[in-house]
């Protein structure tokens, strides 16, 4: 019998419960997958916290890599013994295995492992729609990331460098400045210690930078306006420190013309052709050693409460995975 991370009201890291569950067989459309790394992120929290509302009981994750064992009636996209990861929707990735959507899932190739696909699958396509399609970024441009030293932020400032973008990132310490710094962020700013804004305005002959990408949210939100230059774009893509404050428009204007946007993964991934040229150029940096996927947490599946735990203290640097 496979066993599952579940969770039968919102609530802290310890509403979430490791027990056994019934599989099953795959229906039409569907597979089932043997999972051999599962990834943790800090978006699984909003769901078990009820910022992302779902229906109890519930399963908990939406990334893993591993092996399809069997196929449904009508799936030709994947074979019986196909590596495999995936990002998204439904939830139930904490799983030992589990029955899904075939049209989920994309090919891994060989030259990747699982538990590397399942540290870098949300976080590098996330990383991949945030640099190739949110704007027109060019080489010599200046960007502002928070969570430098986080796993979206380091797989980030190493494309960025591929791209010839000079990236400026925000950490809480020296010990994540230097991991920041060693995966190519140019300038780091330790926002425990200095004024953000200040010092952006400082780096760049006072004006300010064309993007912003936020993932912490409401304590960051000002700081992120603020550090934008004329006609600039603030994309909030994630909110660890909770949900951004309700829009003034009228600042807006009064900030330079400013624009902001919430964007998510899903509306990136959904159509399979975006979806498949986005992980193709993924899977090739990481392939060939451009983009290094570097796993600093490793838990098992049944510690999902204490890696919970760790996640929301911010103990957490780069990736985190479940071993399988």
């Amino acid at each position: 019998m496979a066993k599952a991370v579940r969770f039968y009201e919102t609530g802290g890291p310890e509403v979430l419960q490791w027990e056994a569950v019934e599989v099953g067989e795959p229906g039409p459309g569907e597979v089932r997958i043997r999972h051999e790394a599962v990834g943790l992120n800090f978006a699984d929290t909003y769901f078990r916290t009820g910022l992302y509302p779902a229906p109890l009981p519930a399963g908990m994750g939406v990334e893993a890599a591993g092996v399809v064992e069997a196929v449904g009636p009508g799936v030709t996209s994947v074979r019986e013994g196909d590596r495999v990861t995936y990002t998204g929707s439904p939830l139930g990735a904490y799983s030992t295995e589990r029955v899904m959507p075939a049209d989920h899932l994309i090919a891994l190739p060989d030259a990747i492992g699982f538990d590397t696909a399942a540290a870098m699958t949300m976080r590098g396509l996330t990383t991949a729609y945030l640099l190739r399609r949110i704007w027109p970024l060019a080489a010599g441009d200046t960007v502002l990331l928070h969570a430098a030293a986080g796993g979206v932020g380091l797989i980030f400032s190493q494309w960025a460098k591929l791209l010839g973008i000079r990236v400026i990132g925000t950490v809480s310490s020296e010990r994540k400045a230097q991991v920041a710094r060693a995966h190519g962020c140019d300038e780091v700013v330790i926002y425990t210690e200095e004024d953000v804004a200040q010092r952006v305005r400082e780096l760049t002959d006072g004006k300010g930078v064309p993007v912003v990408f936020d993932s912490i949210g409401a304590t960051t939100f000002e700081t992120s306006l603020n550090s934008l230059a004329r006609r600039g774009l603030l994309v909030c893509f994630g909110t660890a420190s909770g949900p951004i404050p309700p829009i003034d428009a009228m600042q807006l204007a009064i900030k330079g013309s400013v624009y902001v946007t919430r964007p998510a993964l899903a509306d990136y991934i959904a159509d399979p052709a975006e979806r498949a040229a986005l992980a193709a150029e993924l899977f090739s940096h990481v392939a060939t050693g451009e983009i290094a996927i570097e796993i600093n947490q490793r838990y098992a599946l049944e510690d999902a409460v204490q890696a919970h735990r760790d996640l929301e203290a911010g103990r957490s640097i780069g990736s985190s995975v479940f071993a399988l």
